[in-house]
C-alpha cells in the first residue's frame, strides 16, 4: 500500500469480532463519537475530519466487514444485523456504553438499525444523537448508479463476474459522477480508494456488500416510524448535488421527519460532503450538537 494508507493503517488496531478481524482507529478522549462508514471503501473517508473531531471527542472508526481493512470474508451473512452486532461487540468490548453517531452512506441505514433496535428496547449501548450525510436513507427516492444496479440488482452469477472483472477506470468513472464537479476527487484519492477496494481482494466482493441498498425496502417502515417517533436529536447534511442521495433526499427527510434538522451544503457538493467540504460539515456538525444540548 501507498505511504498515505500505510500512515493510516499504522494509526489503527484489530479487535476479534467472531472469527474475523475488525479494523478500527480510536483516537481523542470525551464523549466517544462512532462514526460509521459507507460503500464501498472505509473510514479513511473520513481523514479530513479526524483531526478535528478528536479533538473534542474520542472518536471510534471501524471499518466494516467486508471493507477497508477489516477481513473481507466471501462466505459470510452480510446483513444490517449482522453489521450492528459487530459494531455493538465492538463497543462493549472498549467498555462503551453511550455514543454520538455520524454516518454515510450504508453506514446511515446501519445507524437507523441500532437506531431501531435502541427504540425497541435493546439500551445496552446508550445513542446520544445521530448526524448523517448522503445517503438512502428513503428507498422511495433513492437514486442508484447504473454500475450499482449492475453490480447487486443482477442474478448473482452476473453480479458476481462483473465485481471480479470491472476495470479501474470504471470504477473510478462511477466515484467521481457522485462528486460535485467542482469537487472532484485528485488522482491521489482516487488511487487510495482503488487500493482500499482491493485490499484483501474486496473488489470481487463489491456485488454481494451492495445488495444491502436493495434490501432496504423490507426495513423502511420500521426505521421510518422509528425516526419520526424517537426524542433522540438527529439532523441531516447533505451534499445537494449528489445525484444520488442529494436535495431530494433532503426534500424527503423534511416531509417525513417531525421538525426536520437538515442543513444543506453548498450547491456544488455532492456525495462525499465530508471530503468535498470537511471544514463546512464540521461547522454544521458542531452547531447540530451545541443546539441540540448534547456536545
Amino acid at each position: 500500500m501507498n505511504t498515505r494508507l500505510q500512515d493510516w493503517f499504522d494509526k489503527g488496531a484489530f479487535f476479534q469480532y467472531k472469527d474475523k478481524q475488525v479494523f478500527y482507529i480510536s483516537e481523542g478522549s470525551g464523549n466517544c463519537l462512532l462514526i460509521i462508514h459507507g460503500y464501498p471503501y472505509s473510514g479513511y473517508d473520513f481523514k479530513l475530519l479526524l483531526p478535528k473531531l478528536a479533538s473534542s471527542h474520542k472518536v471510534l472508526l471501524p471499518d466494516m466487514i467486508g471493507m477497508g481493512f477489516s477481513d473481507k470474508p466471501s462466505a459470510y451473512q452480510y446483513s444490517f444485523e449482522e453489521h450492528v452486532s459487530m459494531y455493538r461487540c465492538l463497543l462493549q468490548f472498549l467498555n462503551i456504553t453511550e455514543v454520538h453517531i455520524l454516518a454515510h452512506d450504508l453506514g446511515n441505514s446501519i445507524a437507523q438499525e441500532l437506531l431501531s433496535q435502541w427504540q425497541e428496547g435493546d439500551h445496552t449501548i446508550k445513542i446520544r444523537s445521530i448526524a448523517f450525510l448522503n445517503g438512502g436513507l428513503f428507498s422511495d427516492v433513492y437514486r442508484p448508479r447504473t454500475i450499482q444496479v449492475l453490480l447487486s440488482r443482477s442474478p448473482s452469477f452476473i453480479g458476481k463476474t462483473i465485481s471480479r472483472l470491472i476495470p479501474r477506470n470504471s470504477v473510478e468513472k462511477a466515484t467521481r459522477s457522485v462528486f460535485g464537479k467542482n469537487t472532484q476527487p485528485s488522482k491521489e484519492l482516487l488511487d487510495d480508494f482503488w487500493q482500499i477496494l482491493n485490499y484483501k481482494n474486496g473488489k470481487s466482493l463489491a456485488w454481494k456488500i451492495g445488495r444491502l441498498v436493495f434490501e432496504k425496502d423490507k426495513y423502511q417502515q420500521r426505521w421510518i416510524k422509528v425516526m419520526q417517533q424517537t426524542n433522540i436529536p438527529m439532523c441531516l447534511i447533505n451534499g445537494p448535488a449528489d445525484p444520488n442521495s442529494g436535495m431530494h433526499m433532503a426534500k424527503r427527510y423534511r416531509e417525513l421527519i417531525p421538525h426536520a434538522d437538515v442543513r444543506i451544503l453548498n450547491d456544488d457538493i455532492g456525495h462525499w460532503p465530508q471530503l468535498e467540504a470537511p471544514e463546512e460539515v464540521l461547522l454544521h456538525y458542531s452547531e447540530f450538537l451545541r443546539s441540540s444540548f448534547v456536545s
